[in-house]
C-alpha cells in the first residue's frame, strides 16, 4: 500500500525529512491521500498549531511539481486575513518551497512594490494575498486576471470560521465566484479552520452549489488536560486599604504569569490599556525586567511587530494584554496560559483564544477567567444583582466543555457588500450590464437571497443623484459615478469591513465621549456611558451623533451596555445556570459566593415561574431568554408602543413611564398580528460600510435579515403566559 509519504515529491519528501518528522500526523496523511487522489473540495480542520498549513499544502505542492501547468500564472492561490499571519506564512513556505525552487510571494500592503513587480512579470509559485490585495487586483488590473491566476489549481483559504458569515466572507466568495468564471473553470477550494460551530454551514460556504461533495478531513481531538479557573472579584472595596478590582486582578495576574509567555484578554482598548499599565508597574515595583506589554489595532505596526518576535522569542517571557487582535492564527509560538477578564462574546472566540495554550506536547491548556462584579447594598441595581456577567462566563466555559460552539447566520442580505462589489465589477470591466451584474453577483455569486426585483432597487438607489455611485449611458451600460470614481479610486475602497462606528454622545451641546456601537439602538432607549444611564433622543447616522439625556433610572449596573452579538443557546445556558443547583468544580469561592448571590436575587424576583418582575415604579423587568438579536427586535417593538428599554443579556429593563398601556398588555398586542413599524422611531440601521448609499427601505429589509427577528413577536405572548406572568389570556385590543 502506498504511504501518504510515498505520495509526496521528492523535494517535499526531503523537506519533511529535515524536520525530523518521523511520520506525518493523520490529519497531513488523510489530506495527501485526499488531495492527490481527488479534485474534491476540503475543509481541514485542526486546532491552532495542529498542522493544517502542512496538510494542505505538502500534496499542493507536490502536485505543481510533479505535474507542471502549461500554462503561465500563480499554481497556488492563499487567501488570509491578517497581513501579519500572510508574512508569517509565507516564511514558512519559502522554508517548505526553497529546494522545489517555487517562489512563494506574500502580497499586502507591507510588501514592497519590487517583490510585487516580479510576481506581476512571471506569475508562478504561490501568492499569498488578503481579500482586500485581491479585490484591488481585479479593480486595478481586470483585463489581466486570466493570465496570473489561468494556472491556479487550488485556493487555500486560512481562518475560514472567521469569514462565514461576515461581510469580509461574502466578499471573498464573491471574488472566488469572479475569479472561475474569469478563467472560465472551476478551481478548488481548500478551506483551514480551527473552529467550526456547524460543518454543513461550512461546506455550502467553500462550495454553495455543491456542498455535499466537500470533504472534511477532522483532526482527532485528543485528551489534552485543560486546567480552568473562574475567579470572582467585587469592586467598591469597604475600606480606603481595599484594593480594586482592577488591581487585584492584575497582581493575581503578576504573581502567576510572570516567567512564561501568555495572552491576556482584556476587551476593550482602553483595559488593555490599563491592565498593561499595572502589570508594568508591579514589575517596576518589584525590580524586574518588563515584561508586560499592550497589543491592540490602535498601537503602532512597529509596535506591534516587535511584541510579536517578544513572544516568539524562548529566552524572554513575555504576558501580552490584548484585544482580538491575537486572536487568530499568527504564528506567536506556544503560550503557557490564556486569561479572559470579563466575559467573553462568543464561545468561539474563546475556543480559538484557548488554542493558542497547551501546543506542546505533555503540556495542558490553562484558561484563567476574572468576572469582576458589583458590592451590592441598597441601592444596586437589578443586573448587577443578577450577577450577568459572571453568567454569562459560566455559560460560555460550560458550552466550551460541551464542545458546541456558535454556527453562522444563514439568510443575511448583505446589501452594503453587494453595493461594493457592483461598483467592484463595474471598475474591474469599465461597464457592465444590469442583466450580467445579476447573473455575476446574485445568481452565481453569494447574493442569492437577493432578488431580481431587490437588485434593481439597490441599482436604483446606487443612481440617485444625491448618491452618485453609477449612471447609465445611452445604450444601458452602467458605468461608475462621480461618487463612484473617487470612492473606489481611494486605496480603502477595497475592504468591506468596518470597525464599529464611535458614535459621539451629546447631551445638552456637550459633548461626553464616544461610544462603539454595533447594535440597533433607537430613541426611546437607555445606554449606560461613563457610569451613567442615559435616554436615547436622537440618532443621526451619517453624523455618528446620539443626542442623550439623563435618565431618571437608578444607579447603573457595572455590566451591561457593551457591543456584540449574544447568541441564543448562550442565553439558554445562562437561564439553566440560574435555575440548576450544581457548583461548577473550577469556581473559586468568591465566583461561587457571587454565583449563589445571582440564583438567590433569580428566585427572589421570580424568573423562575415568570417573565416579568416588577423592580418598582412604572419599571419592569422582563426576562426574554433570548439572544441579541430577538431581544433588540423587542426592544424595538416597546420602544414603538412607547416605552424605553435598556437591553441586557436575556433581560430586557421596562421604564413604562408615561406609556398609555401596561407592559402585560402590550405585550398582548405586540403578540397579535397587528402590524408594528419596528423601525418608527428611526433606530440606528447604518452598520456596514456602504450602507450609507442605501435608502431607509433597503435598509430596514437588510436589518431584517440579519439584526432583527421577529419570530420573538409572533410567541411572545404564549411564551410569557406560559411562564406565569400577569398577561391576560385574551389578546389586548386597544
Amino acid at each position: 500500500m502506498t504511504t501518504a509519504f510515498d505520495k509526496l515529491a521528492h523535494p517535499v519528501q526531503k523537506w519533511v525529512r529535515s524536520k525530523g518528522w518521523r511520520e506525518l500526523r493523520q490529519i497531513q496523511a488523510d489530506a495527501v491521500h485526499t488531495v492527490t487522489g481527488s479534485d474534491r473540495d476540503v475543509i481541514i480542520s485542526a486546532s491552532t498549531a495542529g498542522g493544517k498549513t502542512e496538510a494542505a499544502f505538502l500534496p499542493l505542492i507536490s502536485q505543481v511539481l510533479d505535474d507542471p501547468a502549461e500554462v503561465s500564472g500563480f499554481d497556488l492561490l492563499y487567501i488570509g486575513p491578517l497581513k501579519a499571519l500572510i508574512t508569517d506564512q509565507a516564511m514558512r513556505l519559502e522554508d517548505l518551497c526553497r529546494d522545489a525552487e517555487l517562489p512563494v510571494y506574500p502580497w499586502h500592503g507591507d510588501v514592497s512594490s519590487s517583490v510585487k513587480s516580479r510576481a506581476m512579470k512571471s506569475p508562478k509559485g504561490i501568492l499569498l494575498i488578503t481579500p482586500e490585495s485581491l479585490e484591488a487586483l481585479f479593480v486595478r488590473r481586470g483585463l489581466e486576471i486570466p493570465r496570473l491566476f489561468g494556472a491556479t489549481r487550488a485556493v487555500v483559504i486560512d481562518e475560514l470560521h472567521s469569514v462565514l458569515d461576515s461581510e469580509r466572507g461574502v466578499q471573498m466568495r464573491s471574488l472566488l465566484t469572479r475569479l472561475e468564471i474569469a478563467v472560465k473553470r472551476p478551481i478548488r477550494r481548500i478551506g483551514l479552520s480551527a473552529t467550526l460551530g456547524d460543518m454543513n454551514m461550512a461546506r455550502a460556504y467553500l462550495r454553495p452549489d455543491n456542498a455535499d461533495a466537500v470533504k472534511l478531513i477532522k483532526a482527532e481531538v485528543g485528551e489534552a488536560e485543560l486546567l480552568l479557573q473562574l475567579r470572582g472579584y467585587v469592586s467598591g472595596g469597604e475600606g480606603e486599604n481595599t484594593p480594586s478590582a482592577t488591581d487585584a486582578v492584575s497582581e493575581h495576574l503578576f504573581q502567576h504569569l510572570r516567567g512564561s509567555d501568555n495572552l491576556v484578554f482584556a476587551g476593550r482598548r482602553d483595559h488593555v490599556e490599563i491592565y498593561a499599565d499595572r502589570l508594568r508597574e508591579l514589575c517596576e515595583k518589584s525590580h524586574l525586567p518588563q515584561e508586560f506589554y499592550p497589543h491592540h489595532a490602535s498601537l503602532s505596526r512597529e509596535h506591534r511587530d516587535f511584541v510579536e518576535k517578544r513572544l516568539k522569542d524562548a529566552n524572554q517571557p513575555t504576558t501580552v494584554v490584548c484585544t482580538s487582535t491575537l486572536e487568530l492564527g499568527i504564528d506567536i509560538g506556544d503560550v503557557t496560559c490564556v486569561a479572559q477578564v470579563g466575559a467573553p462574546f462568543s464561545v468561539a472566540a474563546l475556543r480559538q483564544r484557548l488554542g493558542r495554550s497547551g501546543r506542546r506536547e505533555g503540556q495542558p491548556a490553562i484558561l484563567r477567567q476574572y468576572a469582576i462584579e458589583a458590592r451590592l447594598d441598597s441601592k444596586s441595581n437589578f443586573v448587577d444583582q443578577l450577577r450577568l456577567g459572571l453568567l454569562r462566563s459560566i455559560a460560555m466555559i460550560e458550552l466550551l466543555l460541551e464542545g458546541w460552539c456558535e454556527p453562522p447566520r444563514p439568510d443575511a442580505l448583505h446589501l452594503s457588500t453587494l453595493v461594493h462589489q457592483v461598483l467592484s465589477v463595474i471598475a474591474e470591466r469599465g461597464g457592465a450590464q444590469a442583466s450580467r451584474l445579476y447573473r455575476l453577483l446574485c445568481q452565481e455569486g453569494p447574493f442569492r437571497q437577493v432578488g431580481s426585483d431587490l437588485f434593481l432597487d439597490v441599482l436604483r438607489a446606487m443612481g440617485r443623484a444625491d448618491a452618485g455611485l453609477i449612471e447609465q449611458s445611452s445604450d444601458g451600460l452602467l458605468l461608475l459615478g462621480a461618487t463612484g470614481e473617487r470612492l473606489v479610486e481611494h486605496y480603502s475602497f477595497y475592504a468591506v469591513f468596518k470597525t464599529p462606528e464611535e458614535f459621539r454622545l451629546v447631551a445638552d451641546g456637550k459633548e461626553l465621549g464616544t461610544l462603539p456601537i454595533e447594535n440597533i439602538l433607537s430613541p426611546g432607549m437607555l445606554l449606560i456611558f461613563s457610569g451613567r444611564r442615559w435616554l436615547v433622543q436622537e440618532i443621526h447616522d451619517l453624523e455618528k451623533v446620539i443626542i442623550v439625556k439623563p435618565a431618571k433610572a437608578g444607579v447603573p449596573p457595572l455590566f451591561g451596555g457593551d457591543p456584540g452579538l449574544i447568541h441564543d443557546r448562550v442565553i439558554e445556558k445562562m437561564f439553566e445556570v440560574f435555575e440548576g443547583d450544581f457548583e461548577p468544580a473550577y469556581m473559586d469561592q468568591v465566583a461561587l459566593g457571587l454565583l449563589k448571590e445571582a440564583r438567590s436575587s433569580f428566585r427572589r424576583w421570580g424568573f423562575s415561574g415568570a417573565a416579568i418582575a416588577e423592580l418598582g415604579q412604572a419599571s419592569h423587568a422582563l426576562a426574554t431568554r433570548c439572544g441579541t438579536v430577538k431581544s433588540t427586535t423587542l426592544a424595538l417593538a416597546l420602544g414603538a408602543v412607547g416605552f424605553e428599554v435598556e437591553q441586557h443579556d436575556g433581560f430586557l429593563l421596562v421604564n413604562t413611564g408615561d406609556a398609555e398601556m401596561q407592559l402585560n398588555q402590550a405585550l398582548a398586542r405586540l403578540s397579535s398580528n397587528e402590524a408594528m413599524d419596528l423601525f418608527a422611531h428611526s433606530p440606528n440601521l447604518i452598520f456596514e460600510k456602504f450602507h450609507g448609499y442605501l435608502t431607509e427601505d433597503l435598509l430596514a429589509r437588510d436589518a431584517l435579515s440579519s439584526r432583527v427577528d421577529i419570530a420573538i413577536l409572533d410567541n411572545i405572548f404564549a411564551a410569557t403566559r406560559n411562564a406565569g406572568s400577569a398577561i391576560p389570556e385574551e389578546p389586548f385590543n386597544p
